[in-house]
C-alpha cells in the first residue's frame, strides 16, 4: 500500500468515529479477562461432562439408599416386616443436573472474574493515567514551553510502566533546556547586537551633520538609518518574542480598552483612518506586555492598508462566551484565507514583502503578529485571524475575563 492510500485510509478511519471502539482499555481488559475465565469453565464443564458420562452406569443410580428397620433384631424374611426407601436417577438425569448446576455455577464465575478483572485492570492502569493526566496539563498550557518543568516522578517497580515514565520525563528535561537555552540565545544575541547598532548610527548621523557632506553621501547616510532603524526594529521584536514566550510574571489588573485608546492616540496614522469604539475589557497581565499586542496590531493594520481611504478599526468588549475580546480590521490587500496561519509564524509575510503599491509606510520585521499570538498564549487566550470582504484582515485577541 502507498503512503497516498495509507493516508487516505487512515483519513477515512479518523472521519468515521462510529467504527471505532468506544470502550476503554479498562473496559476491554475486564471483558477479555472475563471471557477467558468463562471459556475455562466452560472447558472444565465440557470435560467433566465427558467423563461423567463415561463413567456413569447405563442403569439407574441410586439417588439416597435407606433402610427403615423395624424394631425386632431378628431378621425375617417378609419383605412386608420391613420396607427400603431410596429414590433413583437415570444417567440422563444425572447429566442434566450437572449441567444445570455447573451452568449457575459458570454465570457465578463470569461475573466473580469480570468484576475482579476490572478491579485488577484499574489498578494497573492507574500510572497510564497518571502519565495522561501529565501529558495533558503539559499540551494544554497556553505557551509551548509553559509546563515543561513538571515531571512525572512514577515510583514502584522496573517493569515497562515505569520505563515509559522516565523515558516522558527524559523527553520533558531535553525539551524545557532546548527552550530554555533558545530563550536565553536570543535574549543575549539581541542586547549583543543593541551596542553595534547604537555605534552605527551614532557615527552615521555624525557624518551626515558634516557640512562638507555631499548629496549621494548624504543620500546614503539616510539610506543607512533606515537599514539601521529596521534592524533595531528586528532586535527589540525578538527580545520581545522572547520575553512573551516565557511567564509573563507577575499580573495585574488591565482594561484592554484603556490600552486600545492610548495605543491610537499614540500611534501615527498618516492617511490611514483610525477609529476606536472601545467597550470595558477587563483582564490580568503583563501591561507592558499587553500594549505591545494592541500597538502591534494597530501598527500592522496601519502599515498593510491602502493608500487613499484605507482604515482600521479597534473595538474592544466581551465575547460571547465571556472572555475578554479586542479586535482590529482594517482595509488592505486580499488575503487569501490558507496564509493566514503562516502570518503568525516569524519572519512570514503575506508573499514575502508586501507590494509597495499597495503597502502603507515601511514594511516590518515580520514578528508583529508572532508576537502578539506568543503575547496571547502566555496570558492564557489566545488569537484568530480571518480576511475581511474586500481586503484586508479581522484580528480577534481573545483573553480570559478578570472578575
Amino acid at each position: 500500500m502507498s503512503l497516498t492510500s495509507s493516508a487516505r485510509s487512515s483519513g477515512h478511519r479518523l472521519a468515521n468515529p462510529g467504527r471505532v471502539s468506544k470502550l476503554s482499555i479498562r473496559a476491554l481488559l475486564a471483558l477479555v479477562q472475563g471471557a477467558l475465565a468463562v471459556l475455562a469453565c466452560v472447558l472444565l464443564l465440557a470435560i467433566t461432562y465427558v467423563l461423567f458420562d463415561r463413567q456413569l452406569p447405563s442403569n439407574p443410580v441410586l439417588k439416597a439408599d435407606v433402610t427403615i428397620a423395624v424394631q425386632d433384631p431378628v431378621p425375617r424374611p417378609d419383605p412386608s416386616l420391613g420396607r427400603q426407601a431410596g429414590s433413583f436417577l437415570s444417567k440422563d438425569a444425572v447429566l442434566d443436573q450437572l449441567l444445570v448446576q455447573g451452568g449457575l455455577a459458570l454465570g457465578a464465575v463470569a461475573v466473580a472474574a469480570t468484576g475482579l478483572a476490572w478491579l485488577t485492570a484499574g489498578r494497573m492502569l492507574r500510572p497510564l493515567h497518571r502519565i495522561t493526566a501529565t501529558a495533558g496539563r503539559i499540551a494544554g498550557a497556553p505557551a509551548a514551553d509553559r509546563g515543561l518543568h513538571e515531571r512525572i516522578a512514577l515510583n514502584g517497580p522496573a517493569d515497562e510502566v515505569k520505563e515509559l515514565a522516565d523515558t516522558f520525563d527524559l523527553m520533558l528535561s531535553r525539551l524545557d533546556q532546548s527552550f530554555d537555552s533558545q530563550r536565553r540565545f536570543i535574549g543575549n544575541a539581541s542586547h549583543e547586537l543593541r551596542t553595534p547598532l547604537g555605534l552605527n548610527q551614532a557615527l552615521i548621523e555624525l557624518a551626515l551633520q558634516r557640512t562638507d557632506t555631499t548629496p549621494e553621501m548624504r543620500r546614503l547616510g539616510e539610506t543607512l538609518l533606515e537599514v539601521n532603524s529596521r534592524h533595531e526594529r528586528l532586535i527589540d521584536g525578538l527580545l520581545v518574542l522572547a520575553r512573551s514566550e516565557g511567564e509573563p510574571g507577575q499580573g495585574s489588573f488591565v482594561d484592554l480598552a484603556d490600552i486600545a485608546e492610548h495605543v491610537v492616540e499614540q500611534t501615527p496614522a498618516g492617511d490611514v483612518e483610525v477609529t476606536c469604539a472601545v467597550e470595558e475589557a477587563p483582564a490580568i497581565g503583563n501591561p507592558v506586555l499587553l500594549e505591545r499586542l494592541v500597538q502591534n496590531l494597530v501598527e500592522n493594520g496601519i502599515r498593510y492598508n491602502i493608500r487613499h481611504r484605507g482604515w482600521v478599526r479597534v473595538t474592544t468588549g466581551t465575547a460571547a462566551d465571556g472572555s475578554t475580546r479586542l479586535q482590529v480590521s482594517n482595509t488592505g490587500p486580499i488575503v487569501p484565507r490558507h496564509e493566514i496561519p503562516t502570518l503568525f509564524e516569524p519572519f512570514r509575510r503575506l508573499g514575502g514583502e508586501r507590494p509597495s503599491g499597495r503597502s502603507h509606510g515601511t514594511s516590518g520585521a515580520g514578528l508583529g503578529l508572532s508576537i502578539v499570538r506568543a503575547v496571547s498564549r502566555a496570558h492564557g487566550g489566545d488569537v484568530q485571524a480571518e480576511p475581511r470582504d474586500g481586503g484586508g484582515l479581522i484580528v480577534t485577541v481573545t483573553l480570559p475575563r478578570a472578575e
